[in-house]
C-alpha cells in the first residue's frame, strides 16, 4: 500500500514533528513535508497554540520557495483537522491548494475531527490514504491522545532506585543513586512532558526546584503540587519562578488562611477532598485535562506514587536502575502486597536501554498499553 518513498517522506515527516515536541501544548506534535514530481517543495510542523499547523506552515513554505503545490502529495504525521478551533481547518487549506494526494500517519483523536478531516478530503477528490508509521505518530502524541480519548493526561512516573528497588537510605539520601546521563535523560523526560508532579512529603524532605535544567528547553512545564493540608514552607523553592498550581483537600476552615498566603503569590490553590479527606488524584487528572495537560510527568515519594497506582492514575513508569543495592530502605512504592499473585499489577516493558552505568525502563501498566494501537504496545 506504501511505498519505500512514502516512508522515507514520512519519516522525514515525523523528525519534523519532533521539532514541536516543547512547543505544540496543548495541541499535538505534527509535521508535514509536501512532495511533487518526486521533490520535496515544502515542509513544517505545528507551532505554537494560536499559530499555523504543520499543513499551513509546509503549504507557506512551498509558495516561498516559488513552487505551485497542485496536485502535490501531502504527508502529514496527523489527519488534518477540519474544524475551525484557534487557527482555520487544514482540509479546506489543502483542498484550496489543490493538493492531488494526502497521506496521514493516523486518524485524529479529536472527537471534532475522528476521520472527518479525511472524509472531507476524499470528497474534495483527494486521493487519501492512513496508518503509514501509526506507531510512531501515537508516540510522539501519546499524551493528546490520552486527553482526547479519556479526558486525562497520560501519566508518566519517574523513579531512580538501586536494583533492588529502592530510592533512598532510611534516613532520606538519595543524591545521587543514578549516575549523570540518568539524570540528563530523565530531566529531557520532564522537558517533554506539559507539567511536573511531586508532593508535599518531597518538598519537606528535598526542597527540589522541580524544573528542567539538565538540558536545554524553550519553556518549563508547568509545577504542580499535591499538598492535603497545604504545609508547603513559604521558603520552598519550588514557589520561585512562575507560580506552581497546587491541590489540597480542604482551602476553608483552618486552612484558609495558608490558601489565601499562596493565592497572594500567584499560587492558584484547587480543593479537591476525596471521601478519605485526601485529595482525589482521578479528578485531579481530569481537571489537568481541562487545562490541556497532555502528559504529565511525576517525581514524588513512595507514598504519593502508591497512591497514584492504586487509584488506577498511572500509565507509565519511567525507571533508572543503579547497578548497586541498598538493602532494607525506602521502596518504590507503597503498595500493599497483593492476596495472590493473579492480582498484582501487571506491566508491559515498552524499551529498556543502557545509559551510562545505569538501567532506563519504559514499562506500561497493561491496562494503559492494552489501548493503544496494537503495534504501539
Amino acid at each position: 500500500m506504501f511505498s519505500d518513498t512514502d516512508f522515507a517522506h514520512m519519516e522525514r515527516a515525523l523528525v519534523l514533528a519532533a521539532k514541536g515536541m516543547y512547543t505544540t501544548t496543548p495541541n499535538p506534535r505534527v509535521g508535514c513535508v509536501i512532495v511533487k514530481d518526486g521533490v520535496v517543495i515544502g515542509e513544517g510542523f505545528t507551532q505554537p497554540a494560536g499559530q499555523d499547523h504543520a499543513e499551513i506552515r509546509a503549504l507557506k513554505d512551498a509558495r516561498a520557495r516559488g513552487h505551485d503545490p497542485r496536485g502535490a502529495t501531502a504527508y502529514v504525521t496527523l489527519e488534518p483537522c477540519s474544524h475551525f478551533g484557534r487557527t482555520p481547518p487544514c482540509a479546506s487549506a489543502l483542498i484550496d491548494a489543490k493538493i492531488g494526494r494526502v497521506i496521514a500517519a493516523m486518524e485524529d483523536p479529536n472527537p471534532q475531527v475522528s476521520g472527518r478531516g479525511l472524509q472531507i478530503l476524499r470528497a474534495a477528490g483527494i486521493d487519501v490514504r492512513c496508518g503509514l508509521l501509526e506507531r510512531e505518530s501515537y508516540e510522539l502524541n501519546i499524551g493528546f491522545v490520552s486527553r482526547m480519548t479519556r479526558r486525562r493526561p497520560w501519566v508518566r512516573v519517574k523513579v531512580a532506585s538501586s536494583l533492588d528497588g529502592h530510592t533512598a537510605l532510611p534516613d532520606g539520601t538519595s543524591q545521587w543513586i543514578t549516575g549523570e546521563a540518568a539524570r540528563a535523560d530523565g530531566h529531557a523526560w520532564r522537558a517533554r512532558a506539559c507539567a511536573i508532579l511531586t508532593g508535599i512529603g518531597t518538598v519537606l524532605g528535598d526542597d527540589p526546584q522541580m524544573t528542567v535544567r539538565a538540558v536545554e528547553t524553550p519553556r518549563q512545564p508547568l509545577r504542580i503540587l499535591v499538598d492535603r493540608n497545604l504545609e508547603v514552607p513559604s521558603t520552598a523553592r519550588l514557589l520561585e519562578g512562575p507560580a506552581p498550581l497546587v491541590y489540597c483537600s480542604s482551602d476553608a476552615g483552618e486552612a484558609a488562611p495558608r490558601a489565601q498566603a499562596l493565592r497572594d503569590r500567584g499560587v492558584e490553590v484547587v480543593a479537591l477532598p476525596n471521601a478519605a479527606g485526601k485529595v482525589d488524584l482521578p479528578s485531579m487528572l481530569l481537571d489537568l485535562g481541562k487545562r490541556g495537560i497532555n502528559e504529565l510527568h511525576v517525581e514524588a515519594g513512595y507514598k504519593l506514587h502508591g497512591s497514584l497506582l492504586r487509584e488506577g492514575c498511572v500509565d507509565e513508569l519511567l525507571l533508572y536502575v543503579a547497578p548497586s543495592l541498598l538493602g532494607d530502605a525506602m521502596p518504590m512504592f507503597n503498595l500493599a502486597p497483593p492476596a495472590t499473585l493473579d492480582a498484582r499489577t501487571q506491566l508491559a516493558f515498552h524499551s529498556v536501554d543502557r545509559l551510562g552505568d545505569d538501567l532506563r525502563i519504559l514499562a506500561r501498566i497493561a491496562a494503559s498499553a492494552a489501548s493503544a494501537p496494537p503495534e504501539a504496545v
